[in-house]
């Protein structure tokens, strides 16, 4: 799965770490997700959509819907 969560939260102003905060999750899983080792679960998803006021499909995408 690729993911635009660099670029959603660079244009949010959020940090690695301030982003983690606001997820309850680690900054390591933060890191993870956006070098796509880890995909997050959908509660997580849902939350990241949330926070960026966008959909999970703006910020996820399956690799061949290119």
């Amino acid at each position: 799965m690729k993911n635009k969560l660099v670029e959603y939260r660079q244009e949010f102003g959020y940090s690695q770490e301030k982003l983690a905060e606001a997820l309850e999750v680690s900054r390591q899983t933060i890191i993870s997700i956006e070098k796509g080792k880890y995909n997050p679960s959908l509660p997580l998803a849902l939350k990241m959509a949330k926070i960026f006021k966008t959909n999970v499909e703006s910020i996820f995408s399956l690799e061949e819907d290119d």
